[in-house]
């Protein structure tokens, strides 16, 4: 993972979906939604995350059983609490993917672009996209984007597959 970021969380049985420009454009990533008790740990969010038009900023957010128990923002930080509370299942992540449209190079502030970003991952909270076989519902999906390109890393079933913003196979 990302710098200030060491994140788990079980995929088995989910449904990864290639996003190739056939519903979304622009579009380039794969996503799918973790089994929803199973996020353990921290991550740091490189980008502002917005939703709505607001933002909170250097967002940061601890999970534990698949619960966010903690989010911090240097920026937004009652707006992203806010948000967090709106539901039952808006502190639960429903999606995670990995950004795989190398020609958007920088930040926009535009999620639809951000997300897609090559080499980045996000993570939204709330709903996920039953698709994916996930189950968790809410009234929001808000995409939050880490940048992996300058250092980070992603294991699955403990075997490094993806390093500073690059599949590795």
């Amino acid at each position: 993972m990302a710098p200030d970021t060491d994140l788990k969380y079980n995929v088995k049985g989910r449904i990864w979906i290639n996003c190739d420009g056939a519903n979304n454009f622009p579009d380039g990533e794969v996503f799918t939604a973790p089994i929803e008790d199973s996020a353990s740990g921290y991550i740091h969010f490189s980008f502002p995350a917005e939703f709505s038009g607001r933002e909170a900023e250097d967002v940061r957010i601890e999970f534990k059983n698949g619960k966010a128990v903690s989010a911090k923002a240097s920026k937004g930080e009652e707006f992203l609490n806010t948000m967090l509370d709106v539901d039952k299942g808006a502190r639960f992540l429903g999606e995670v993917a990995i950004g795989t449209n190398f020609g958007i190079k920088q930040f926009t502030r535009n999620t639809l672009f951000d997300e897609k970003i090559g080499g980045t991952i996000h993570m939204a909270l709330g709903q996920s996209y039953p698709e994916s076989g996930g189950k968790n519902q809410s009234g929001i999906h808000w995409d939050m984007v880490c940048d992996l390109r300058k250092g980070g890393e992603i294991y699955a079933d403990g075997e490094l597959f993806f390093k500073n913003g690059k599949f590795l196979k």
